[in-house]
């Protein structure tokens, strides 16, 4: 007695699976979509908040004052928030030192900020004229947007109201 064997699939086999796996494409990629434009607006907010500490912390190690602006050509106090910030210090003779520069945001993202143009941290870590609120947003809106909120301490939190 002969029997028949087969080894691989028959052409039904693999019309199936190959429509199962574009029904399962179809039914992913749009929340993939969303997934990245999420997580691009987290770490573009945490970017920014690790700039501020670093600028906080920079302000009481040298015990001088420490700001962060936004900047649009990565040297000088200018642009919009969305262009990118420096971290800056004033130096002994009046001269201003970026210490760190972050470029312009991605994805048709902006930064607003209730403050304007600059954050400036004391010697002792305090930002008492720069009481601010940062909210970050895409084409969403305010509803999918970030956060960040700077206290007259100093204090950098998440969260707070969001104005796109």
């Amino acid at each position: 007695m002969k029997t028949n064997q087969q080894s691989g699939f028959t052409l039904v086999e693999l019309l199936i699976t190959f429509a199962i796996v574009v029904m399962l494409g179809v039914v992913a990629l749009p929340s993939m979509n969303l997934f990245i434009k999420n997580e691009r607006l987290t770490t573009q907010i945490n970017s920014l908040l690790a700039y501020l500490q670093y600028a906080r912390s920079e302000a009481i190690l040298r015990l001088e004052p420490v700001s962060v602006c936004a900047s649009n050509d990565a040297s000088s106090c200018s642009g919009a928030w969305s262009d990118g910030w420096i971290v800056t210090v004033t130096n002994p003779d009046n001269s201003t030192s970026v210490l760190k520069a972050h470029s312009a945001l991605k994805g048709n993202t902006r930064l607003l900020s209730t403050l304007g143009g600059s954050v400036i941290f004391d010697q002792n870590g305090y930002a008492p004229d720069s009481r601010s609120t940062f909210s970050l947003c895409d084409e969403r809106g305010a509803e999918f947007g970030k956060s960040l909120s700077i206290s007259s301490s100093g204090r950098i939190r998440n969260g707070g109201e969001i104005t796109c």
